[in-house]
Order: C-alpha cells, then sequence, then structure tokens
C-alpha cells in the first residue's frame, strides 16, 4: 500500500457478509439434514419475498430523495426547522406524515436532508419514528388491529423512543461524530450549524425533474446494495433459525418480548405489512410482546442496519440498534408485568 493512501474498511463488509450468508446455509444443511438443494430453494425464496417486498419502497424514498435534492435548499430547512432542539426533536418525530417512507425508503431521505442542513438530532428522530408515523401504515396497522390498544400504543411507543433517542443526540453529539463525510451538508461551522450561503436560484419544474430522476438512480444503486446485502443476510437467517423454535421461546413477560424482538430484526419484515404478520402471533404472544414486535421492527432490522451504514458511523451504528432495543424492550416488558389488557 504506498504511503498516504488509506485502504477503506467498509470495503470488506460485502464479502465478509457473503462468506457469513455461506457460513449460515451450511450450518442449516448440517443441522436439518435436508439436502442443499432444498435449502438453498427456501433461501432463494425467502430472499425474493423480503427483497422484491422492499424495493418499490426504495425505490420512492430515492425518487423523495432526488426531489429534494432538486427543489428543496439548505435556506428552506433552515427556516422550517425551529432552533430549538427540543421542538426541533418533536417535528422529527412527526415528519413521516410529510414523507410517508418505510425504513427501507427512509435512510435515503434522511441522507439527502442532511446534505440540505437537516439537525442531525432531527434526523435521527425521523429516521427511527416515520416507518411507524405515516398515514400508510397508520391505516394498515388499523386493518389488522383496529381502534384500539394496540393502534394508539404502537404509535405512542414509537414516538416517545425516537424523541428521548433524538434528544439524546441532540445534547450529546455532534454531526462530525455521526454522520459519514458524504452526510454532512456542505458547508459546516466548527459547531456543526450550517453558514449562511447565498440564496440559490430556484431550477424550473423540467430541468428539477430531470435531475432529480438522475439523483434517483444514482442514490438507489448506491443504497440497493446495502439491500441485497441485508436481505441476503435476513434470509440466511430465516433458513437457519426456525420459527416454530423462536415461537416456543415467546412464554412469560420478558422471553415472549426479547423473541418477538429478535424475530421483527431476523423477518425484516416491511412497515406497511407488519401488522398482519402481528395479528398471526397475537392469540399466543403477550401484547407487550406484540408491541415490541411493531415498535422496535420498524426501527431497526438487517435491511435498516446494513443501510445506516451508508449515512452513518460504524460506532453510532450500534448505538441506533441498542438504545432502540433496550427502550422498546424495557417498554414491553413493564407492559407485561403491569397492564391488564
Amino acid at each position: 500500500m504506498r504511503q498516504g493512501v488509506q485502504f477503506d474498511t467498509r470495503r470488506l463488509i460485502p464479502p465478509i457478509l457473503v462468506i457469513g450468508v455461506i457460513g449460515v446455509l451450511a450450518a442449516a444443511v448440517i443441522g436439518t439434514g435436508d439436502s442443499v438443494s432444498t435449502v438453498l430453494s427456501v433461501f432463494a425464496t425467502r430472499f425474493l419475498g423480503i427483497f422484491i417486498e422492499a424495493v418499490p419502497f426504495l425505490l420512492l424514498g430515492t425518487l423523495v430523495s432526488g426531489l429534494i435534492e432538486a427543489f428543496i435548499s439548505a435556506e428552506d430547512i433552515a427556516r422550517w426547522v425551529p432552533r430549538n432542539a427540543f421542538f426541533a426533536t418533536l417535528i422529527g418525530t412527526f415528519m413521516g406524515f410529510t414523507f410517508p417512507v418505510c425504513e427501507c425508503g427512509v435512510v435515503p431521505v434522511v441522507r439527502r436532508l442532511y446534505t440540505k442542513g437537516l439537525p442531525m438530532s432531527v434526523g435521527v428522530t425521523f429516521l427511527l419514528a416515520a416507518p411507524v408515523i405515516n398515514p400508510v401504515v397508520l391505516v394498515s396497522t388499523y386493518v389488522a388491529f383496529g381502534f384500539g390498544t394496540v393502534l394508539i400504543l404502537r404509535f405512542a411507543i414509537t414516538a416517545l423512543v425516537a424523541f428521548v433517542i433524538g434528544l439524546v443526540f441532540a445534547v450529546a453529539a455532534r454531526p462530525q461524530d455521526v454522520l459519514q463525510p458524504t452526510s454532512l451538508a456542505p458547508v459546516m461551522g466548527g459547531s456543526g450549524v450550517m453558514l449562511t450561503l447565498p440564496k440559490p436560484k430556484r431550477k424550473s419544474l423540467l430541468v428539477g425533474l430531470r435531475d432529480a430522476l438522475v439523483m434517483a438512480g444514482d442514490e438507489f444503486f448506491e443504497m440497493g446494495r446495502y439491500l441485497i446485502i441485508g436481505s441476503l443476510l435476513a434470509a440466511a437467517m430465516q433458513t437457519l433459525v426456525s420459527q416454530d423454535v423462536l415461537l416456543a421461546l415467546g412464554r412469560g413477560p420478558v422471553v415472549s418480548v426479547i423473541v418477538m424482538q429478535g424475530l421483527a430484526f431476523l423477518l425484516s419484515v416491511c412497515s406497511t405489512v407488519d401488522s398482519f404478520l402481528a395479528l398471526a402471533f397475537a392469540g399466543t404472544f403477550t401484547t407487550g410482546s406484540i408491541l415490541a414486535f411493531l415498535t422496535f421492527g420498524p426501527m431497526v432490522d438487517i435491511k435498516s442496519t446494513l443501510m445506516f451504514a451508508g449515512v452513518f458511523k460504524r460506532r453510532v451504528v450500534l448505538y441506533l440498534i441498542l438504545l432502540p432495543l433496550l427502550l422498546t424492550m424495557l417498554i414491553g416488558i413493564w407492559m407485561n408485568l403491569n397492564v391488564a389488557f
């Protein structure tokens, strides 16, 4: 390696994960006793199911990202978002009604908003809250569970957890310590605050749409690699770990919550349809564990974890997994122990 040239360790992630997937499939063949062709068939079916379900929402997210780049300026962000950290983070909690995207589509939208100067904590809050707090998920949850405890608490818990984590980032972190260089706003002050820039000239509609489509295409292929890797991992884990085994563990106020959180992470089901999967567990699992599934899964799963790596530094990705995991776990266990549903 020549002096002065640094090796990007992120290049090692795809081959390592591919090797991991092969190892998991080999373990599935050994553990189940099925033939290689049977295991590969199951794996391929599950991979395609996860990937095909997620791709339309990633496409939607990259289109929104392109439109943001073409038509929204840093001055617009500065005008829309309050300077007060508390109220700015509160707005981030409910931005999903403005940008109705799931966990696959929200990542490119957040990254584009960051390059426009969106406060870091607002982006974190929006990233965690938007996959649930948007009109599409509101309707799907209502269709599955009706208007009642699950619908209300799913939105309340998601809003609370996302808001608290957003405030933690607002108080304890700086943008340059959290975001990848490509996610930072082009011009930053030393404190991470956008400097005053001349107001750019607005693009015409046709020019803006052309630029939006070009940028959406670039973003789609860049973020799509993370989606593919995440889908491969999710399918491999589903092939190795039998859902019957997980269901057998789902008893009791504590274990049921942990099992459902693990199931949400492994299955990586899109938030727009996960209510119907959760409904299938409603008669077997505790209500607290169902809520943990419906709140933690949309915030963090295998697909979104890999996509986080394109926006945030690796240490921060770990925080974005552990903080939602612990908060939703504590809330779910507390509800099982203290609330009579």
